[in-house]
């Protein structure tokens, strides 16, 4: 089922990424983590459908997708870029498997935060955090999505790595091998991965290879 939705607000994120909220459509519902297939609401792009993860809650009267836009071609993340207020998006059912499971590590990369986004704050709200812990890797220090959001939730449980300049106050290097055997503390846990497909492909395989249970490694696939 297809629902047309017309933008409410939309705020700067980082310098490339923007939060939109819709009216959430009734009896519209969506566990924390999942995604649906979103348009823009025009002639030549009402066709061009594309996954974005919710970053509302189920509970919030609104819809919440926090985008990453692409300005290097002329595809559906550069025209979210340049949409407004009052502009329409065509949004379908929820889907996804990444749902939370339990305690564990969450592995980011870049936009790949925006599943776990609902998840930590549903987290947060029920007072359930525990003791889950971040990384979560960007190439600059501009590029982090939720950075003062994702602090106050975690604290020292949030490891934010930079990839492609001086690190400063941040960790600079890799999510690799060496970097999992120095910061899991046991592979006898959840393991939550989002980010580009390499990145996931990699982590993965080395999850696997220390012993992580296959069944408690979640990611879209």
């Amino acid at each position: 089922m297809e629902y047309v939705v017309q933008i409410e607000s939309i705020k700067p994120v980082t310098h490339n990424v923007r939060c939109i909220r819709l009216p959430k459509p009734a009896n519209y519902t969506f566990v924390p983590g999942q995604a649906t297939d979103v348009a823009i609401n025009r002639p030549s792009w009402k066709d061009q459908k594309r996954p974005f993860t919710f970053t509302s809650l189920n509970d919030d009267d609104y819809l919440e997708f926090t985008i990453k836009c692409y300005d290097d071609h002329d595809g559906v993340t550069h025209q979210m870029g340049l949409l407004h207020e009052g502009d329409e998006l065509i949004i379908e059912e929820p889907w996804g498997a990444i749902a939370y499971k339990g305690e564990g590590y969450f592995i980011a990369g870049g936009a790949g935060i925006t599943p776990f986004m609902a998840i930590l704050r549903q987290l947060h709200k029920d007072n359930r955090l525990g003791n889950n812990k971040l990384f979560f890797a960007n190439r600059t220090s501009t590029d982090i999505i939720y950075e003062q959001e994702l602090q106050a939730y975690l604290g020292k449980n949030v490891i934010f790595i930079i990839t492609r300049q001086d690190a400063g106050t941040y960790l600079k290097g890799y999510l690799d091998e060496e970097f999992l055997e120095t910061y899991v503390q046991t592979f006898d846990k959840c393991f939550y991965l989002c980010g580009p497909d390499q990145m996931i492909q990699r982590i993965a395989c080395v999850l696997s290879q220390h012993g992580a249970d296959p069944q408690s490694v979640l990611f879209e696939t």
